[in-house]
């Protein structure tokens, strides 16, 4: 009988100390929530241990399969350039697959709105409340549009509006967006960050939502997160569908 393949949760590190406490909580809810499944973890940089340390070590303790799967919301820079150039560096004897990036999910939109909800909204305030749908920004203008399209279908679900806005590298900020809902009518204005892990970008993010009614907590170890993991490491573990005339 074959022996699952080791998840490997990559993390992208930081010098902030919450970020890896937070990525540590989180992969025990996805050990708790598949007690039979290895997990580990590797940062792509700041933190130990690192992904090529986790990877050399799984080969010298004779696994051969791993999935490994990006930290990561949107599939920008680091999921597309820096982890398979890691993973490329991995001991030949290991069988790798890298799994999708975790957005977007209708799991981690339930997440986010469970956050406002623990911020101290209702479902009630729904109709009557802007969202800002702050995320850490990228240039990469894929990224950029997958979050514009999960503010789109956020909207659909009820809310006075949602407009995304970002930390970095794009615009609008979270200050502005928050003011243009303020400007549209809407009677409260929440912000929602859109990130895994406190650090640099969520604390702007929440510089930026001080003129906002409420500001929610990052994603961090919600249990939507660790079901949005596994279904990637599950997906990432099927079969290739054959190409009909190939």
């Amino acid at each position: 009988m074959h022996s699952k393949p080791v998840l490997l949760i990559i993390a992208h590190g930081s010098r902030d100390p919450r970020h890896a406490a937070t990525v540590h909580a989180l992969v025990e809810r996805v050990r708790s929530l598949r007690p039979g499944l290895r997990v580990e973890t590797g940062f792509l940089d700041f933190n130990i241990p690192s992904v090529h340390g986790v990877l050399e070590s799984l080969a010298a303790q004779g696994v051969r399969d791993v999935v490994a799967l990006p930290l990561l919301l949107t599939r920008a820079f680091h999921a597309k350039a820096d982890i398979p150039a890691v993973l490329r560096d991995a001991p030949p004897r290991l069988r790798i697959r890298q799994a999708d990036v975790l957005g977007p999910s209708p799991l981690l939109l339930s997440a986010l709105e469970r956050r406002l909800y623990e911020a101290g909204l209702t479902p009630a305030d729904k109709s009557s409340t802007g969202v800002v749908l702050a995320s850490a920004g990228s240039s990469d203008p894929e990224a950029i549009a997958v979050i514009a399209d999960i503010a789109r279908e956020w909207w659909h679900t009820g809310w006075c509006a949602v407009r995304p806005a970002f930390a970095s590298a794009s615009l609008p900020r979270t200050e502005d967006a928050v003011r243009e809902l303020r400007a549209r009518g809407c009677e409260r204005v929440a912000v929602a960050p859109y990130v895994l892990a406190p650090g640099f970008l969520p604390d702007r993010i929440a510089r930026g939502a001080a003129e906002a009614d409420v500001l929610a907590d990052v994603l961090g170890a919600a249990p939507e997160v660790a079901r949005t993991l596994l279904e990637r490491y599950d997906a990432s573990r099927l079969p290739v569908p054959a190409v009909l005339g190939a």
